[in-house]
């Protein structure tokens, strides 16, 4: 096939792709240098990086995505340890049913977490009942911890499943010379599993943390005191406060962002082999 014949077949798939995709982004980017259609100005980028709502989102998206990341590799690594080298009964259901969390929308996890960790839910409930409390003991719920919490809770499987899959072509018989050798099993985790699990953890962490960074539904429906993010910090610009200008000048920041970390998580991905990032 000629190059002429090879530019002509991608013009088609490009031109889709920049009209859904770069298109709407050009107008975000536009409406943010332009404002309601004056000249170019970086006046909206200049209040927005002098505004303290500004940084404490930017702390709120970083610091929220950094722990969220962290207990998601914790987790996943503890349950994966679990489910691939302790003989389990119904370890495989365990692993569908954890599967199941990659479909859900995060907001219905969040609900879920209402009627068990909020203020009217069975824990609390049953602890006031229990105590002859008056009012709710846990509050965390409704806190930075809660939205950590939430998702730690639905993005462990993204960790879990490469973490799975290196263990499924680990070399079992290291770890029984390992404990020929007087090895404890700590020690074996530490010496002889985490090494070979290093990659996975590697592709799974970055991944986590571009998508808790973009996190939205969870820090909405959750309604955290003081805890605002740059998603949220956008919807309430444009939706509460009708500065579209404003939004789409805190949209660029948090596309800027959210490529950054995406360049991470490619970088992860070509040096620690794509063998180990997939979810299936």
């Amino acid at each position: 096939m000629s190059e002429a014949a090879r530019i002509a077949r991608a013009v088609p798939p490009l031109g889709l792709l920049g009209v859904a995709f770069f298109y709407p982004l050009s107008l975000i980017a536009l409406r943010a240098l332009h404002g309601d259609g004056g000249t170019p100005t970086l006046s909206h980028f200049t209040a927005l990086a002098h505004s303290a709502l500004f940084a404490n989102a930017v702390l709120h998206t970083v610091g929220i995505a950094l722990l969220a990341s962290a207990g998601c590799l914790l987790l996943g690594f503890a349950l994966a340890l679990a489910l691939a080298f302790v003989p389990l009964p119904g370890a495989v259901f365990a692993m569908r049913l954890i599967d199941t969390y990659i479909a859900l929308p995060t907001f219905l996890l969040t609900l879920a977490f209402t009627f068990i960790y909020g203020s009217a839910g069975f824990i609390n409930g049953g602890l006031m009942r229990e105590f002859a409390l008056t009012s709710p003991p846990l509050h965390f719920l409704y806190s930075i911890w809660g939205v950590v919490l939430a998702e730690v809770t639905a993005y462990t499987p993204f960790v879990l499943r490469p973490l799975l899959a290196a263990f499924e072509q680990f070399d079992v018989a290291q770890i029984d010379v390992a404990s020929s050798l007087g090895a404890r099993p700590w020690r074996i985790v530490r010496s002889v599993i985490a090494p070979a699990a290093l990659p996975a953890l590697m592709v799974g962490g970055s991944l986590c943390l571009l998508l808790t960074v973009n996190e939205f539904g969870i820090v909405l429906f959750i309604g955290a005191k003081g805890v605002v993010t740059l998603p949220l910090l956008v919807y309430s610009k444009a939706i509460l406060e009708g500065d579209y200008s404003g939004a789409c000048a805190a949209a660029v920041a948090n596309i800027a962002l959210s490529l950054a970390l995406y360049a991470l998580y490619n970088r992860a991905l070509a040096r620690f082999g794509s063998g180990h990032a997939g979810l299936g």
